[in-house]
């Protein structure tokens, strides 16, 4: 059964991600942080898997990941041979990212956004050992990533990169599993404000102390940017609506949720090239960075060749999912599977006990 509070999420974060990277504007990576929000949504989903069908919740993730990659890796893996990329091993890294996938000099920009993939990777090996610690020690599993990520900024513990990928972003990832098993819900209001609250500050205290290239931009500051994230997605899954019924009063805006939740990885992972490509525009017609009419344009633009890409692609999706393929998601029902409001969903994981087995 579908949570549609929980798609509506997926679908903003999505949506939020193309418009940052056409813009560049650092204020979208405040106001809605995307990526984090994101791996929420996935920890919590990893959670649910965990609970129906234990470890082998991790070898039907791979299944339905990988797929829409190597359809990626098909067209541009063999454009990047011919264009410099030494041939080596690494390039079966592409199959399988545990590691940065090797890339050309113009393929590192457009394909700069698989190291999410990687990150996913390894979230998902990690996750039967987590969800076992998470339901005997919730707190301290839950503040683990934090107290390492602190510890890797103030420069006690110089880790290497993949421990600071996981003190950014799997914190968020064991937030999923708290919103999975009831507890954010249960959490009363004079607790879970203070709680978002401080984050917000200690968060943001850090980002206007330690700004980066781009200014206060959530991507160049990883202690900022977790403990940001951890207080929005406190109150975005914590004080989640009892039910969004407004959604399926809009067809289009119901079906356009079901589309980009059925097709979010293609999305994701098409629409960089054509952001890369787009850009030169900018220069040949005249248009500034700035320009709101040049850069909506070039929004459109990006969705829609991302939108032909998905018609020709996205049912890969649907394969790997071992679902029907359908050229555009949502045909029969708008709706998708059986939905319930956020509310029931969350009272059903409440009643999974922290401690069980």
């Amino acid at each position: 059964m579908r949570n549609r509070y929980l798609d509506l999420l997926r679908s903003l974060a999505i949506v939020r991600v193309v418009v940052y990277h056409v813009t560049g504007w650092a204020t979208l990576t405040l106001v809605f942080p995307a990526m984090s929000v994101m791996f929420a949504l996935a920890g919590s989903l990893m959670a649910a898997s965990l609970t129906r069908a234990g470890p082998a919740a991790v070898g039907r993730r791979l299944r339905r990941l990988l797929p829409s990659l190597w359809v990626v890796a098909v067209v541009f893996v063999p454009a990047m041979l011919f264009t410099g990329l030494p041939v080596s091993p690494r390039v079966l890294l592409w199959l399988f990212p545990v590691a940065d996938p090797p890339a050309n000099h113009w393929g590192a920009l457009a394909l700069s956004v698989i190291w999410y993939l990687r990150d996913y990777l390894w979230f998902v090996f990690a996750s039967p050992v987590a969800w076992w610690l998470f339901r005997r020690a919730p707190l301290p599993t839950l503040l683990a990533p934090y107290l390492l990520l602190v510890t890797i900024e103030v420069g006690i513990y110089p880790a290497p990169s993949v421990l600071r990928e996981f003190g950014l972003y799997f914190g968020a990832w064991l937030l999923g599993f708290a919103h999975h098993a009831g507890m954010l819900r249960r959490l009363s209001n004079r607790l879970l404000y203070p709680v978002a609250a401080a984050l917000a500050v200690a968060g943001g205290a850090w980002i206007i102390a330690h700004p980066g290239p781009r200014g206060y931009d959530l991507n160049d500051n990883h202690l900022g940017n977790a403990l940001w994230s951890a207080a929005f997605i406190l109150i975005v899954l914590g004080r989640a609506p009892a039910g969004i019924a407004w959604l399926s009063r809009s067809r289009l805006a119901d079906r356009a949720v079901t589309v980009l939740n059925r097709r979010a990885l293609t999305v994701y992972l098409w629409h960089m090239p054509f952001v890369v490509a787009l850009t030169p525009l900018v220069d040949v017609v005249g248009w500034s960075h700035q320009d709101p009419v040049g850069l909506a344009i070039r929004v459109l633009l990006v969705f829609a060749l991302v939108g032909l890409v998905t018609l020709a692609v996205g049912w890969v999706e649907d394969v790997a999912a071992r679902r029907r393929p359908e050229l555009i998601p949502g045909g029969g029902t708008t709706g998708g599977p059986a939905v319930v409001p956020a509310q029931r969903v969350a009272g059903e994981a409440a009643s999974v006990e922290i401690n069980a087995r």
